[in-house]
């Protein structure tokens, strides 16, 4: 398979909203993943935010983001037909480099707990699992 990673365009958009209709992952149109707020990412971190293609087609994303003191592993997502292939580490990797230049030293990632396969993944690659924080959210205005 002749593969290539790439960073994200705005023009990727619908094809990355597809992907993640195919590989199962949780989205939000109206809110963090619309079309507007993803124009902004890309904007401002859009060198962290990569899309993997395949025969033509979009078969993955990872983006990385960070806080100026930690790296984070956001929007992971492979295409099922190209799973178990070693296309979510190359991701990760690619997104671990980036924030690497951004003299980052550590990385986190948010895995939902009933996604093993992620869970599994990660440890792979040496991610420490963590039980002892308690993750919180507030939306500070109504999702777009």
């Amino acid at each position: 398979m002749s593969m290539q990673i790439r960073p994200m365009k705005l023009e990727d958009y619908d094809a990355v909203i597809a992907l993640w209709q195919r590989a199962g992952l949780s989205f939000e149109p109206h809110g963090r993943d619309s079309r507007p707020s993803l124009a902004r990412q890309l904007k401002d971190s859009g060198h962290l935010m990569f899309v993997a293609e395949a025969e033509g087609q979009l078969i993955g994303t990872v983006f990385g983001s960070h806080d100026g003191r930690k790296g984070w592993i956001n929007r992971l997502a492979v295409d099922p037909r190209y799973r178990r292939q070693g296309l979510a580490q190359q991701l990760i990797k690619k997104a671990e480099e980036a924030l690497t230049r951004e003299g980052l030293i550590i990385v986190g990632a948010l895995v939902e707990a009933s996604n093993e396969p992620s869970l599994e993944l990660f440890r792979k690659l040496g991610y420490e699992e963590r039980r002892d924080i308690v993750y919180f959210r507030k939306f500070l205005r109504d999702q777009e």
